[in-house]
């Protein structure tokens, strides 16, 4: 291996980044008629729209089929190879094919055009060939050519397989303006991230509930209180009537400043000394919405509350750190 100075190792890297943003940055003049027919096909579809590509083109077109599916449109990758060889099975009448072929002549993928004329399935490709029989065959053919390839050698996919991935994720994000996709509806194909986590874990979800929540009634003793607090280990109680109406909480904290301001923690009534009219959140809240009072207040236990304001659960810090949400 021939010796390489660090000035030419950052000039190549650069070189590199520089021709793959002018291959992306000529994609924004081609997003035309042909993308918007292509979009077109793909919301009138019934079925799945899917993924077929060669070689680099493939593993492009399995980030392309995940991010489609992620974002409202149903879709799966299928290997051309492995189509003609039973996989064809996985595709429907009523499905989408979107082709992916630089030179959009891959073998494998004209393979398979009889069989999908056959189904009568809409194809769009993404190619940097106009001309070629896959751009031929196709309803709707997305431009993705690029002047050379990164590689020095122009041989090695690079700055086409990166405008291929951008142009992909060009139609799945207008896919999921046109299809009017939330946030919450992305979680819902997300429950294992951060993000699913968020926007579907409810507080009823976490809380401590029936007998572990701590509760004492007014009138307690200080030391029936610790006792409460001690059992339950949640470093705090809530103070409730008879009817399970919160009147206040009593925590840890509370004792402390009741040591500082002087009070006889042997004889002083409990009423005296609780929080009055605590932070509290529903039961049917997001757990993230939980968090975010007990960031903005600096706590770390807060009391679920029904409608009727009882008591009904308590939510502590550690249970969102258990959750994830942390």
């Amino acid at each position: 291996m021939k010796q390489i100075a660090d000035q030419d190792l950052i000039a190549s890297g650069r070189r590199t980044v520089r021709l793959e943003q002018q291959a992306v940055a000529a994609l924004e003049e081609r997003i035309g008629e042909g993308f918007t027919r292509a979009c077109r096909l793909i919301l009138e579809c019934h079925g799945r729209v899917v993924v077929t590509g060669m070689g680099k083109s493939g593993h492009i077109g399995h980030k392309i089929a995940a991010t489609l599916a992620s974002t409202g449109t149903p879709a799966f990758f299928v290997h051309p190879g492995e189509a003609s060889h039973g996989d064809l099975g996985m595709i429907t009448r009523g499905d989408l094919v979107l082709a992916i072929s630089n030179s959009g002549n891959s073998p494998e993928i004209l393979t398979l055009l009889p069989i999908l004329k056959r189904l009568g399935l809409p194809m769009i490709t993404m190619t940097g060939k106009l001309h070629s029989p896959l751009a031929e065959a196709a309803q709707a053919v997305l431009d993705v050519s690029v002047v050379s390839e990164a590689c020095p050698l122009d041989l090695a996919p690079t700055s086409s397989t990166t405008a291929t991935l951008v142009m992909g994720d060009a139609l799945a994000v207008a896919l999921l303006e046109a299809r009017g996709f939330t946030a919450e509806d992305f979680a819902l194909s997300h429950p294992g991230g951060v993000l699913g986590r968020r926007l579907l874990l409810r507080v009823s979800d976490i809380m401590h509930a029936g007998d572990a929540v701590p509760r004492v009634k007014p009138g307690t003793s200080l030391l029936g209180a610790l006792a409460e607090i001690t059992a339950k280990g949640l470093g705090m109680t809530t103070v409730v009537d008879d009817q399970q109406q919160l009147l206040g909480v009593f925590t840890d904290g509370d004792l402390r400043r009741a040591v500082d301001r002087g009070y006889d923690i042997r004889s002083v009534a409990l009423d005296a000394i609780m929080t009055r009219n605590p932070s509290v959140i529903g039961q049917n809240a997001l757990a993230a919405e939980a968090l975010t009072i007990m960031e903005n207040r600096k706590i770390t236990t807060l009391v679920v509350t029904d409608e009727h304001k009882r008591a009904v659960g308590v939510v502590h810090m550690h249970d969102l750190l258990r959750a994830g949400l942390v």
